[in-house]
């Protein structure tokens, strides 16, 4: 008999070698936690036994994604997708549970009138059809972040979908339980539950903000991190009893707690401490619905699953899609977003499990649904992985529209030569467009809103639909033949693509990346970008100069001081290379940059660059390029090598004496 701490090492063994395995294979951790529940459980090498502490924990997995989700549950967002979420949302869930039930009733009866048993009853049906309407957001929403699709037209209407098949999870958890009593107390027990719901909700909702906001700040206001992340965990868990206690369940808490910290300040800073509690438990709680798979019924009833797999995937696909083409959706968008919402997802294990423990789903069926609804999540990857060849397979017109699109970009950028392009065509984009046109500098911007993009195309800017991040969109809008890349919106994964396609296609155009903070910035140079501006530094900048102008400090010395400060950070910045137009009296004041070549037998080579002790002569070193073409950071523990190009800044003079000093040694 294993001890707890057998049991838990035993878990987390298995859970690394999972996710090792599904790292490896590119595949989402939580299929690697599945399968190890599988192995591990008593219906396979019986390793684990039968705990009902280890389930009980994995609630809390349930309880951190209804967090999660309460976190994301964003109210202007909201609003802004109502009609996709409530409209085709809704219409996928309650068609998609009452086709199953439409199902039950046409196989009870072509079964009975054949003499055959069909083991399942309307509740159980009903069931099923709760679980088979959820699909994966924890899977599709991470390979669409990776492929950049959660702007695109089919993201968009399938990030709709699963905000409202996450929202109404919540109904359905009171309504399951529910089921298991007659007709009249069923009514009796959903209204009260209902009653409840409401009274709760308005009461949290009515003055909980406050309150929260309240005492959050009470507790940051201590500056500890351990207290502060102790009071998460107990509002969290907090609610979730409070909840439970009031008949409901603890997802409904946890779901409330997360609406209510998502309208604080402090809702950023939470979604980073309790991520860690939301994985772990999480992936402790797909291990348990795998060791509930039973392979051995499984096996035998092998052409059951490959049905239950087959069946509900193709009609779920062919519903969503149909739904999308209904709100006007194009063929090819319709087609995504079937595809990718047409596996099982990790509420329907929540909800199939529910309805097993309420003796409501017969025990024979659970093995062969759940295996199918992994088998569905498996298969997920690979279905995006070639949704484009799919639906070019299936829908003619979107190879055209495609084509369209990319023959749209090219017309408007065919005449375009030294031509910046503009990845994304927001605020940032739009005053960059409005700076280069009074500079009479052409661009041409790619945006993925398509209203925006119809209206700003109307007032006749130079921008057209098409996705930066894809290599033939940057080719149809003349990469080969552009003066520089602005990627004008802070998104580091979109900007790590768009280096990785010039770098590969055109490395000799130079690329600009606006980000939130400077934490990806070496990521972001090291993957080829030129120069990265940062929002939090360029607002801190703009804040110091209207503070020091207000407190009396003379416009022309803040001018000046806001001036050095981006010299110090941006290298850009740091003055410009000397030109024969550069002869005016007020240029020849100003600060340039000057290469400078250190001979091969160089005094100052395997000298650290600091000793050179340039600054004293008012000159300073931007970056030291290598004879072997690679730039390094200028430091002054940097050993320097004959052959070596010295980038520096400074005024003429200092320069001269600067040089003078380098080629004579």
């Amino acid at each position: 008999m294993m001890n707890s701490l057998d049991l838990t090492l035993l878990y987390l063994v298995a859970a690394v070698l999972g996710v090792v395995a599904c790292r490896f294979f590119k595949l989402p951790p939580m299929l690697g936690y599945l399968v190890v529940g599988v192995l591990i459980g008593p219906n396979a090498l019986e390793l684990s036994g039968r705990s009902a502490g280890v389930n009980y924990l994995a609630e809390f997995g349930v309880v951190f994604l209804m967090f999660v989700i309460g976190l994301e549950f964003n109210l202007p967002k909201l609003r802004s997708m109502r009609s996709l979420v409530f409209g085709m949302g809704l219409l996928q869930v309650a068609l998609t549970i009452l086709g199953t039930m439409a199902g039950h009733v046409m196989l009870d009866r072509g079964l009975d009138a054949l003499g055959l048993p069909w083991e399942l009853e309307w509740k159980g049906a009903l069931v099923l059809g709760a679980a088979m309407a959820m699909s994966s957001t924890a899977i599709v929403v991470k390979l669409m972040a990776e492929r950049l699709e959660l702007e695109s037209e089919h993201g968009r209407r399938v990030i709709a979908v699963l905000l409202f098949q996450d929202l109404a999870v919540v109904p359905l958890l009171v309504l399951i339980p529910a089921l298991n009593s007659s007709g009249a107390e069923m009514a009796s027990s959903l209204a009260w539950a209902g009653l409840k719901a409401v009274a709760l909700l308005t009461l949290l909702l009515a003055g909980g903000q406050k309150v929260m906001r309240w005492w959050l700040t009470l507790v940051a206001r201590r500056k500890s991190e351990e207290l502060f992340m102790l009071n998460l965990l107990l509002v969290t868990l907090g609610l979730a009893w409070l909840t439970e206690h009031a008949g409901l369940s603890l997802a409904l808490g946890a779901f409330i707690a997360g609406m209510l910290i998502a309208e604080t300040e402090f809702k950023h800073q939470v979604e980073t401490d309790i991520r860690p509690f939301h994985d772990v438990l999480l992936g402790l709680f797909f291990i348990t619905i795998g060791m509930k798979l039973d392979w051995r019924a499984v096996s035998a009833q092998w052409p059951l699953v490959v049905v239950l797999t087959l069946a509900p995937t193709m009609a779920k696909f062919l519903l969503i899609a149909a739904l999308a083409k209904l709100f006007q959706a194009p063929t090819g968008v319709s087609l995504r977003t079937g595809l990718y919402l047409a596996q099982a997802g990790e509420f329907g294990f929540v909800l199939l499990t529910l309805g097993a423990q309420q003796e409501l789903v017969a025990a024979q069926w659970v093995s062969p649904v759940l295996a199918s609804m992994v088998l569905s999540m498996l298969a997920t990857p690979v279905i995006i992985m070639y949704s484009n060849r799919i639906v070019m397979k299936l829908s003619a017109s979107d190879w055209l529209l495609q084509s369209v699109q990319l023959t749209t970009i090219a017309k408007k950028a065919i005449k375009a030569d030294a031509h910046v392009i503009i990845c994304g065509y927001g605020r940032s984009g739009q005053n960059l467009a409005r700076l280069l046109e009074g500079e009479h500098i052409p661009y041409m911007a790619l945006d993925l809103d398509p209203d925006r993009v119809r209206q700003a195309a109307a007032a006749g800017q130079s921008v057209v639909f098409g996705d930066a991040a894809r290599l033939q969109s940057l080719m149809a809008a003349g990469l080969s033949r552009a003066s520089a890349v602005v990627v004008s919106y802070p998104d580091t994964p979109s900007a790590l693509k768009i280096l990785q396609l010039v770098r590969a296609h055109a490395a000799h155009v130079p690329v600009v990346v606006r980000t939130i903070d400077d934490s990806d910035l070496e990521r972001l140079r090291a993957a080829g970008a030129t120069e990265v501006v940062p929002e939090a530094i360029e607002g801190s900048l703009m804040l110091a100069s209207h503070a020091l102008a207000l407190v009396g400090v003379p416009m022309r010395r803040v001018i000046r001081l806001t001036r050095d400060a981006r010299d110090a950070r941006y290298g850009l910045l740091r003055g410009y290379f000397h030109g024969a137009d550069d002869d005016t009296a007020e240029e020849r004041e100003q600060a340039r940059l000057r290469s400078v070549t250190l001979p091969v037998a160089s005094a100052y080579a395997r000298q650290p660059l600091g000793q050179l002790a340039l600054h004293a002569t008012g000159v300073a070193v931007v970056s030291v390029k290598r004879a072997g073409g690679a730039v390094v950071q200028a430091e002054d523990q940097l050993l320097l090598q004959g052959g070596d190009t010295l980038v520096l800044s400074g005024t003429p003079g200092a320069l001269a004496l600067a040089e003078e000093k380098l080629l004579r040694a």
